[in-house]
Formats: C-alpha cells, sequence, structure tokens
C-alpha cells in the first residue's frame, strides 16, 4: 500500500472528510514521527508498533562488483518494532500470507 492508497481508504471510510483534508491529517502524522526521529525522541503508537532509530558505526565496506574495499560513515537509520497486537494478528492465520505473495511485492 502506498500513502496515496491509505488516503483513498480512510477518505472512503469517512465520507463527511475530504479527500485534501484526509491528505493533511496522514502527511500531518508521517511529519509528526519523522519531526520525532530528528530530535532523537521514540515514537510509540500503542498494538501497533514503535519507530525509533539504530545507530551504526562507521565500517569498511566492499563493493559488491570490483570487491574493493569501501570506506562507510557512521549513520543513523529509522528502526520499526511491530507491537504485541501487530504481531498476534499476523501470526494468527500464516496461510493468509505465503511467502511468494510477499516476494511479489
Amino acid at each position: 500500500m502506498i500513502k496515496s492508497e491509505l488516503v483513498q481508504i480512510l477518505a472512503a471510510e469517512n465520507p463527511h472528510l475530504f479527500v485534501k483534508d484526509v491528505e493533511k491529517i496522514v502527511n500531518t502524522i508521517f511529519d509528526s514521527v519523522v519531526e520525532a526521529l530528528e530530535e532523537g525522541d521514540r515514537v510509540e503508537l500503542r498494538g501497533f508498533g514503535a519507530f525509533s532509530l539504530k545507530h551504526r558505526e562507521a565500517r569498511t565496506g566492499r563493493n559488491p562488483r570490483t570487491g574493493e574495499a569501501v570506506e562507510i560513515e557512521e549513520k543513523w537509520s529509522p528502526f520499526f518494532k511491530a507491537g504485541k497486537e501487530m504481531r498476534e494478528r499476523l501470526n494468527a492465520e500464516p496461510q493468509a500470507y505465503p511467502p511468494e505473495a510477499m516476494a511479489a511485492e
């Protein structure tokens, strides 16, 4: 699902709201999550999961084409950990999510 599909679904479920308003709401939520992560905060949505940052130290990597050593700078990467409720719902019926369907996306 992409953001525009999410907006369309939410607008369909809430006919009293204009699509532009739903889009503003979705953008505001996503922007708030990003801003909190920029400030070093953790964002937890109960039942859904938590967004945080992971620090990756500088290291020496390899160019997969040439095998040449490449220096990789330290960086911060966003990290998402699914909440208990989400994990339980996803694992309730494993046949609903066959591996080949997930690989196709």
